[in-house]
């Protein structure tokens, strides 16, 4: 079940449509129009209105009462992926990164609280870890999450952080902390934080200005990392640092 949209926050009415395909696009699995309800916070009768909006023009499909994103939103993804400069200068930087550590290598980016995973390159390991494309989670926890939020602008990272942290003071001045020591060291290494056994290493990518546009991850079960953590860290900053000089030249 996605999670529920706090309802402390009113969505205007300009923007529900927008807010609804939103929710669709990140749920796992089609969802019926009750959890809609509860995952996007819209009474009833404006979530089906919207749900119309979207279908007439194939961004919603419904099938035996569940509803997902339509085949329109499949164009919308190979345009962004046609189009992006971001992904088309990181992937041949993530291919050699994966080749060299024989693990898997993402590029994630922050967008509306989450960290979305905009291109992986996999493992050729048969156990191995995998953050597949499209799929985001909160940030919050996990490497990657963890380095997009602590290179977020302040206004946007404190956001985030009252949305997760509003009433425990403690675990918000702890959070900032962390992020802190982020920020200083540029990298962060995870163990266990979003999925048991899995060890994930994220370093910054800069664009113009050095400005923190995404994140690049390196990720492995546990059980193999043992004596090459130093080394694929290193792996990790070089190719990272290669990325952000190639986006800016």
């Amino acid at each position: 079940m996605p999670a529920t949209h706090s309802p402390d926050t009113a969505i205007p009415a300009a923007d529900r449509v927008l807010h609804l395909l939103t929710v669709l696009a990140r749920a796992p699995r089609a969802l019926s129009a009750a959890e809609l309800v509860l995952a996007s916070g819209l009474p009833r009768s404006a979530l089906y209105r919207q749900l119309a909006r979207l279908k007439r023009f194939d961004l919603v499909q419904e099938q035996a009462g569940l509803y997902a994103p339509g085949p329109l939103c499949l164009q919308l993804a190979n345009g962004f992926e046609r189009s992006s400069s971001l992904v088309h200068t990181a992937r041949p930087f993530l291919a050699q990164l994966s080749q060299l550590t024989q693990e898997s290598a993402g590029l994630i980016v922050a967008s509306g609280g989450q960290a979305i995973c905009l291109a992986m390159a996999e493992s050729p390991q048969s156990l191995r870890c995998s953050f597949a494309e499209g799929r985001s989670v909160p940030l919050q926890r996990g490497a990657s999450a963890l380095c997009l939020l602590a290179h977020l602008p302040t206004a946007q990272r404190e956001a985030v952080l009252h949305q997760h942290y509003a009433h425990d003071l403690e675990a918000r001045t702890q959070a900032q902390a962390r992020l802190q020591a982020i920020r200083d060291a540029g990298y962060v290494i995870t163990v266990g934080e979003v999925d048991a056994g899995v060890w994930g290493c994220s370093v910054p990518l800069f664009g113009a200005g050095r400005r923190a546009i995404a994140a690049l991850t390196l990720m492995a079960p546990q059980q193999r990392v043992q004596e090459q953590e130093a080394q694929w860290l290193q792996q990790t900053l070089t190719a990272a640092a290669r990325i952000s000089h190639a986006l800016t030249e």
